[in-house]
């Protein structure tokens, strides 16, 4: 079964491709031993997508979508839900519909559609089309399928008249709604750093599209909403830092009165202040505030800078949420310190008090954190409401509070980027990278997108994990048992990437049981703004196999992948509220019950142990998720563990197991790159090795290598094949740090210098200081085990029974 076709066909990834029937939840948990789960990337890119310029069809009972697994009578003009089975009457505009017209949703080939109505689309029932066969209302026929394929209704974004009266402005969106950005920059941080900042920010400002809004807050002990539409001269609000103020306080202040409540799918109406302003017509006014940010960095000897980072936040929302910007919008917080005062605090002002580190959390010496969570949870909860999604780009040589602030960013699906300058080429990468925009000059952001799932009865849904928050929207396709964000079967995202994937999972109801041979269903409707911000749809539906519980085709549909990435999630799920060690006992327990469950093995004779070669890779993946950074903190900050949890928890398959088991690629004389052994033994003086473990990527030069490099052969005509093989790394390499977003380090290194250890720390030290005979190569000093020596353990102990 080839699983990456699948998902490039349906944008999923199942853990089991065949579920088993006639078992109870309990009996399954026992039977599979890892969970039936979906791992969803719902705007997966798929060139052959139709997009259709028309609404969907959807059944009034359960709320599916039309779909290809519905039953047709086109005598009748009546259409069968697959999930409820009630019967539906076709609308007008289906009348022309037959076996030889059928609309796209109904092809069998397109288990996926977006739905992308527009104003300037057929209506139903219409007589004429834009250049189209029409043969039915929505002006589709099959012969019109292709000029639908990856094509997209984009409108254009106009500004109405503006005028200004006293200061305040008048911004009406006449066609689709507004993106905003509001900055939020830490004037604490030292003049060069900042001097660095504000030009990448000038550089953002003139590169943006004419339907953005900026708005531009700055703090330090004092937090300022700079009004933009006041050109006269520079004019703020000011908001004392240790003070923690509601949102209705926030609005009160800046004199924002609340738009009416807007409907889903229609965008803002009017914008009447000046605290948010259009690009298109203001921006010598924003470039103007942007330059005039200067650093106030006045500390007392001994004492840290005194930083409102969670006032300033607080404050942002607020402007937006009075605004009514509830169809996309971003805070951007760029800050080079942590938070000393007010709510959301992370450390005191007095040097003293040294920041805390994971030892100080597990022994409960963290007296700031639990109080600032749990102002960041509240702040969390509003933003997702508003549809605001929270960045945080931080850059210096300490923590900043950044395992604080996770929750809100994870839950809106922000951006995270803990670097050390703003000076650095990785700040301005991953800022430029993030701001990308598509061809008609659109960003590349989806805003204010749900998540709903429709199954059949026999199944129950637990919940999700992933960059989303419930709706608690809750129905008889609920179960009891929550998994995550669980008690709902639909989710809300304040902003969606094609890479953004979470993963669901499910459990076989008990009150209907399946029956062997049958087939469920499950559809994924996935709403969301792009663009010029007009509302899409894309609809998913696909169908599986219920099979007997002996049957071998259920241990045929394990994807091991995908099962791997599952499970890390589950287990930085469960380190969140279990020490490192017990997460790492669940994680053997699991793994030793699943050895017992699928593995060939005579009793008491760990030799004759066996896995079928869908199951080989899985115990290997658990070895290098357990060792990772997401299990084992000891070497890493706590910001540098909410950082690294944040991006597995929303990645794909792909992503997450090069997150789990880097990948390792040698280069030589001997011809083209090739994949190696993660492995000590994969180091060799005459090589270099790329290696790639999603967040840094690393060019490991053999110790000869390296020498012939500083000799400078490769600049001598002679050897040209040597500088090939130079090249060769470094243009792979760069082509890695390309593809994603934050842009990962790329790291230079010799072999046995120092930045060495990037790479070592990874290897499986399959030759340590204890090993009898080293044969001259490279060795690890740990007192880990070995790959091998812990498959052995597993075997002894699954052949115990």
């Amino acid at each position: 079964m080839d699983f990456l076709e699948l998902e490039s066909i349906e944008g999923l990834r199942w853990t089991w491709n065949t579920w088993p029937a006639t078992l109870s939840k309990s009996e399954i948990s026992s039977a599979l031993i890892v969970p039936l789960s979906i791992l969803c990337t719902p705007l997966t890119h798929s060139p052959d997508l139709p997009i259709l310029p028309y609404d969907p069809i959807s059944c009034p009972k359960c709320a599916a979508v039309l779909n290809p697994f519905a039953r047709v009578d086109y005598a009748s003009k009546i259409w069968l839900c697959p999930f409820c089975h009630h019967k539906n009457l076709f609308p007008r505009s289906y009348a022309g519909i037959g076996e030889s017209n059928l609309p796209a949703e109904l092809f069998p080939t397109h288990s996926s559609v977006e739905y992308n109505p527009s104003k300037n689309s057929i209506l139903p029932c219409s007589g004429s089309g834009s250049g189209l066969k029409l043969s039915w209302g929505n002006g589709l026929s099959s012969s019109s399928l292709n000029s639908l394929r990856s094509s997209s209704n984009s409108s254009l974004y106009s500004l109405g008249s503006a005028s200004v009266d006293g200061g305040v402005r008048l911004v009406e969106a006449r066609v689709g709604a507004v993106v905003a950005l509001v900055f939020v920059v830490d004037v604490c941080t030292e003049e060069s750093e900042l001097r660095a900042l504000k030009n990448e920010l000038l550089l953002l400002v003139a590169q943006l599209p004419d339907c953005a809004v900026v708005g531009l807050v700055t703090f330090d002990s004092m937090v300022r909403v700079h009004d933009l539409g006041f050109q006269e001269c520079t004019r703020v609000v000011l908001f004392h830092g240790d003070r923690e103020l509601t949102s209705g306080e926030i609005k009160q202040f800046l004199r924002l009165h609340n738009a009416k409540k807007q409907h889903v799918g229609k965008p803002t109406a009017d914008l009447q202040q000046g605290f948010l302003v259009p690009v298109s017509e203001f921006e010598f006014s924003i470039t103007m505030a942007i330059e005039e940010i200067h650093s106030s960095q006045q500390v007392m000897p001994g004492h840290r800078p005194k930083r409102a980072t969670g006032t300033a936040i607080s404050v942002a929302g607020g402007l937006l949420e009075g605004c009514s910007v509830n169809t996309g919008s971003r805070i951007m917080v760029f800050t080079s310190g942590p938070a000393t005062i007010g709510p959301g605090i992370v450390v005191e002002l007095d040097r003293s008090n040294s920041i805390r580190n994971h030892r100080d959390l597990i022994n409960g010496h963290a007296p700031c954190f639990d109080k600032s969570c749990s102002f960041y949870k509240k702040l969390s909860c509003r933003l997702s409401n508003a549809s605001i999604v929270l960045d945080l780009f931080a850059c210096s040589l300490d923590q900043v509070g950044a395992a604080e602030l996770k929750e809100p960013i994870e839950r809106s699906g922000g951006y995270m980027m803990l670097g050390e300058s703003f000076e650095s080429d990785h700040f301005r990468k991953c800022l430029r990278q993030m701001l990308n925009r598509d061809k008609d000059g659109n960003l590349k952001m989806c805003f204010d997108a749900t998540i709903e799932i429709v199954t059949t009865s026999d199944i129950k849904i637990s919940g999700a994990l992933g960059p989303c928050s419930s709706l608690k929207k809750k129905n008889d396709l609920v179960s009891e048992t929550e998994i995550g964000e669980g008690g709902t079967s639909s989710w809300k995202l304040s902003t969606v990437t094609g890479k953004t994937c979470i993963a669901f999972f499910f459990q076989v109801s008990d009150l209907q049981k399946a029956e062997p041979g049958t087939v469920f269903f499950m559809q994924f409707i996935t709403r969301y703004r792009y663009g010029s911000m007009g509302l899409r749809k894309r609809v998913t539906t696909v169908a599986r196999r219920w099979l007997p519980k002996s049957s071998p085709e259920i241990a045929a549909g394990f994807d091991q992948e995908a099962a791997a990435a599952v499970m890390a999630r589950l287990a930085i799920h469960r380190a969140e509220f279990h020490y490192a060690r017990d997460v790492i006992r669940w994680l053997d327990d699991n793994l030793i019950q699943f050895a017992v469950r699928f593995g060939d093995f005579i009793q008491e004779d760990p030799s004759s142990f066996r896995l079928s070669s869908n199951f080989s890779l899985f115990p290997q993946f658990m070895y290098y998720l357990r060792k990772s950074q997401f299990i084992d903190v000891l070497n890493c900050t706590p910001d540098e563990t909410a950082f690294f949890r944040l991006m597995l928890n929303r990645e794909g398959v792909l992503g997450s197991l090069i997150m789990i088991q880097p990948t390792l690629f040698q280069y030589s004389f001997d011809g083209p790159p090739v994949p190696v052994l993660l492995d000590v033994c994969s180091i060799s003086p005459d090589v270099i090795l790329l290696f790639d473990s999603y967040f840094w990527v690393v060019i490991h030069y053999g110790s000869k290598i390296a020498q012939w490099r500083k000799l400078g052969y490769h600049k001598d005509p002679n050897h040209e094949n040597f500088r090939k093989l130079l090249e060769a790394p470094e243009l792979d390499a760069e082509q890695l740090v390309s593809e994603r977003v934050p842009v990962p380090k790329l790291i230079r290194c010799d072999q046995h210098s120092s930045q060495a250890r990037f790479l070592l720390a990874k290897l499986n030290p399959s030759v340590t200081q204890k090993s009898m005979h080293t044969n001259g190569g490279e060795v690890i000093f740990t007192d880990d085990i070995s790959l091998q020596v812990f498959l052995d353990h597993l075997q002894e102990l699954a052949v115990q029974g």
